[in-house]
């Protein structure tokens, strides 16, 4: 890999592993470009929140590592930080102070703090800054992990479930400011979510992780493209049709879920199947059933 190559990516990931007693992580090889927002979905205990702490420098891997905009993550290299923020599940704040006074800490810790952008970002969250740490709510909190990650204008965001125990209002803004933040092409965002209603409001990339694993990575409109719920009748008791991943039948009835609607359609067309009809799926709904699906999806989801 050359120079010019390593810094075009804003992440890398090079056969990223992590080992603990019975669970593996990886390898992981990813590849994140710059504009890009990419969602790592996946159950609890699937691994999302040990590939941000890895990316972020929390946890070091057993092999590979990661590069932030060509730099080396390692603790004894922290040139990677100045392009970094991480909001992860333990924010490090000094439970005692007040939200605004640990953020005036961190502007001396962080080159390229803003305090302007801090006050633009408490004002748009609603985030009481004279609130001691340990009497903010869990969302307050999420709030102030995220502008103490964004106010110093990192071109990478890694953010672990960051909209939970946000309101609805509040989860909206934080989206929006996300999306704006990679509008100009030079950020990219990293975020790790099982609220799948959010993959359709801000990811442009999706990456499925189960038990350890990267199952399948996929851009966002292209995951709907395939998939579809086809209900049909046909008397015939033994068949296949190509695509299908969950089949249910009552008598001469039929409902399939299928991730390549065209051809599942072309065979039913040849088996003389009747009373056809075809329902689009939401992304959630697909996330869902990729996710359940495991490995057998992503082996033939190409």
């Amino acid at each position: 890999m050359s120079d010019s190559q390593s810094d075009t990516a804003a992440a890398r990931l090079c056969g990223l592993t992590k080992r603990f007693l019975g669970f593996q992580l990886g390898p992981l090889d990813i590849v994140l470009e710059p504009g890009t927002v990419l969602a790592l979905v996946g159950p609890n205990g699937a691994g999302k929140t040990t590939t941000l702490n890895c990316m972020a420098g929390l946890m070091m891997p057993d092999e590979g590592g990661t590069e932030v905009f060509g730099a080396p993550v390692h603790p004894a290299r922290p040139e990677y930080r100045r392009d970094l923020g991480y909001v992860g599940e333990e924010s490090g704040f000094f439970q005692r102070w007040t939200a605004g006074r640990n953020l005036d800490f961190l502007a001396q810790l962080l080159p390229g703090w803003s305090h302007e952008r801090a006050r633009r970002l408490t004002d748009r969250f609603g985030l009481p800054t004279t609130k001691a740490v340990k009497n903010l709510s869990r969302g307050d909190r999420t709030k102030l992990a995220l502008v103490a990650a964004l106010a110093h204008g990192p071109r990478l965001l890694l953010l672990d479930e960051p909209t939970a125990g946000l309101d609805p209002v509040v989860r909206a803004e934080v989206l929006d400011v996300l999306w704006e933040i990679t509008e100009d092409g030079k950020h990219a965002v990293l975020y790790s979510t099982h609220v799948l209603s959010d993959i359709n409001r801000l990811a442009d990339e999706l990456a499925f992780l189960r038990d350890g694993q990267l199952v399948l990575r996929t851009g966002r409109d292209q995951l709907s493209e395939g998939w579809r719920r086809v209900s049909f009748r046909l008397s015939s008791p033994d068949f296949e049709l190509p695509g299908v991943v969950e089949h249910r039948q009552v008598r001469a009835e039929h409902q399939v879920t299928t991730r390549d609607a065209p051809a599942t359609l072309q065979r039913l067309s040849e088996l003389g199947a009747e009373a056809v009809e075809v329902a689009r799926m939401s992304v959630d709904e697909i996330a869902v059933q990729i996710l359940k699906e495991g490995h057998h999806v992503a082996r033939t989801a190409s």
